[in-house]
């Protein structure tokens, strides 16, 4: 009884000062679609396995961020700190449940929280109102002829492939030789050795060493014995010991014919003899003889007929495997290099026909060109409004992340819009901004902080020449315009420049249209000219 007592109060106690996890919150209301930021804590040692959850909602928030653990160390416990993003869409009061955090397995709950979720009042004196823009038009491309001549390309390079392979797969190959015995390989080398005339061509040393690695090459396969590795007298020692260990008729006067070849080779391949005609033809006879000698003197095993045509037919099938794959290999080889051929002489051809300008605009590509071709978008940008035309609508930029704090600071209102960068071949911004006290705006200053802002982007040599400029509407600003180099650490290139930036200073605000693009572009010219040409500023009466 009391052992039972003791074990329910260990139960307790263990249950009471297991490991907890804490629960905290940043703020309890936010507004519609803001971030609430959930924090777990849980002390533990370092053999204790936690895992925190992986989902997508805690009850009715949805989970936007799911933060790294950091983790803290006092004494001999960790802190892991897990944080979570959640946020609602709807308005209301919501409950967080109680979350698990498995420890070594277990699980142990986290408090549930409670949270409100109100709406974004909207005065609609203030917040100005604007039109409902029409409805874009879909861009489409009106050089459909690069993507038919393509086409056309791909399938006459299929076609002509095809009819290789084909051409290929139907001359005859020649099969490779299946020896059914060593002898039979032995003679068949012999008689090919001779059709070389190899001797008779003055390459007396390459017929010796083909003939001894016949022989040499015969024994291995026949006897059993390291023939290939063995120098002459090692060789016919072995064969010696093997001959009277395996009762083989072999006569001392074949061993000393074959030592004879042997060493006559060895003369030739290192100490340059040239044997006479007669002697070679000797040569090869006293070795034709060995060979059928040996053969002879060895017991002959009679085998099953079953057995040894199973035999022969699994080394056929083999080597006709072998063959398939080496066929494939080709045909796979074939293949590559004539699509790879015909596509560099049809890019050499038309780059000789029309210039590597014509090949690069139309086939590899231009993105300057296609922007000149493209469908522009005339559109007004920030407050008050600059309108300008350009090839792609231009998108807003986060200012605060670009301007420097002490910038930042005196402005009351900063809109950005741009495409394009200035490491890539085009590039335009369009900013306009007011100031939060009455602020005389000096050009040659803005300037200069343009100038400071790019060398700080990686630019050199910076040039520029101002000079006053009027829109169609007679509205006066600066232009300033130069070049420079950019060099991008990342890609570790740089590429020289021509800009072009235009200045106003209408409604206590400045107005700044910046262009750029890789220096000898035409299209990039014209793209700017078109750019500066249409801008204009809004007027109060519009």
């Amino acid at each position: 009884m009391k052992l039972k007592l003791y074990i329910i109060f260990f139960l307790i106690t263990s249950s009471l000062f297991s490991q907890k996890v804490t629960t905290s919150i940043d703020t309890t209301r936010n507004k519609i679609g803001a971030e609430f930021k959930i924090t777990l804590k849980t002390s533990v040692t370092n053999k204790d396995k936690v895992i925190f959850p992986k989902a997508k909602n805690f009850g009715a928030l949805e989970v936007i961020n799911s933060y790294k653990i950091d983790t803290v160390k006092t004494n001999d416990k960790w802190e892991l700190i897990k944080q979570y993003g959640v946020t609602q869409f709807d308005t209301g009061r919501f409950t967080i449940p109680r979350i698990a955090v498995l420890i070594n397995g277990k699980p142990s709950f986290s408090d549930s929280l409670k949270v409100e979720v109100f709406n974004v009042k909207v005065d609609t004196l203030k917040q100005k109102m604007y039109d409902i823009k029409d409805v874009a038009q879909v861009e489409t491309s009106s050089n459909w002829w690069k993507y038919l001549l393509g086409i056309l390309l791909l399938v006459g390079i299929a076609v002509l492939a095809y009819w290789l392979i084909k051409k290929y797969q139907n001359r005859p190959q020649e099969e490779e030789p299946v020896f059914t015995s060593p002898i039979e390989k032995a003679t068949s080398l012999l008689q090919q050795l001779e059709t070389k005339e190899l001797w008779q061509k003055g390459e007396v040393k390459g017929y010796y060493s083909e003939l001894t690695d016949i022989v040499r090459n015969y024994i291995e396969e026949e006897i059993e014995i390291p023939a290939m590795e063995s120098t002459t007298s090692e060789l016919i020692t072995e064969l010696r010991r093997v001959a009277n260990l395996k009762k083989l008729k072999l006569s001392k006067e074949t061993l000393v014919n074959l030592e004879k070849v042997l060493m006559q080779a060895d003369l030739v391949k290192f100490a340059k003899v040239k044997p006479l005609d007669f002697e070679i033809e000797e040569d090869k006879k006293r070795i034709s003889s060995t060979i059928v000698t040996i053969h002879n003197s060895i017991p002959t095993v009679v085998e099953e007929t079953d057995e040894l045509e199973a035999w022969n037919e699994k080394q056929r099938e083999l080597a006709r495997i072998q063959k398939l794959k080496k066929q494939k290999q080709v045909r796979i080889i074939i293949t590559v290099g004539v699509v790879v051929a015909l596509i560099l002489i049809s890019l050499i051809t038309l780059i000789y026909i029309k210039g590597w300008d014509y090949v690069n605009d139309n086939i590899i590509g231009h993105q300057t060109k296609e922007l000149v071709e493209g469908e522009w978008i005339y559109s007004e940008y920030g407050n008050p409004g600059v309108k300008i035309e350009t090839p792609k609508v231009l998108k807003r930029m986060d200012a605060s992340k670009m301007l420097p704090k002490q910038t930042y600071a005196v402005l009351k209102e900063m809109q950005m819009f741009g495409y394009g960068s200035m490491f890539e071949s085009f590039n335009i911004v369009v900013s306009t901004a007011k100031f939060k006290q009455e602020t005389e705006v000096n050009f040659d200053t803005v300037l200069e902080g343009n100038t400071k802002s790019w060398e700080a982007m990686g630019a050199q040599n910076i040039l520029f020449k101002q000079e006053e400029f009027n829109t169609d509407k007679g509205i006066s600003g600066v232009k300033a315009y130069g070049t420079m180099v950019m060099l991008d650490k990342v890609q570790n290139k740089s590429q020289k420049l021509y800009y072009e930036i235009l200045l106003f200073k209408q409604d206590g605000g400045l107005q700044q249209i910046v262009v750029s693009y890789k220096e000898g572009d035409e299209y990039g010219k014209l793209i700017l000219d078109r750019i500066i040409n249409s801008a204009e500023l809004k007027n109060d009466s519009e």
